[in-house]
């Protein structure tokens, strides 16, 4: 599995979306994307990736767009 159907993965089981939903996808954009599920989001992602966000990073997490961004920039992964 590639990074990006890694990253796709964990949004839509965390969210429970389909994967054609994601583009534009921002927090609170849907009921499930609250703060609860947003700490969820970042502990998958955390365990997917085998990383530990910074607490700066997961506030700047708005969008899944801007987390491609902060994974690429701030951990070094490849998309």
């Amino acid at each position: 599995m590639t990074n990006l159907e890694l990253y796709k993965k964990s949004f839509c089981e965390t969210f429970e979306i389909q994967e054609d939903a994601l583009k534009g996808l921002v927090y609170q954009g849907i009921p499930s994307w609250d703060s609860v599920g947003h700490m969820n989001l970042v502990a998958t992602l955390e365990e997917a990736f085998d990383i530990m966000m910074d607490t700066d990073d997961v506030i700047d997490l708005s969008s899944y767009e801007k987390g491609i961004e902060i994974l690429k920039d701030h951990y070094d992964i490849g998309f």
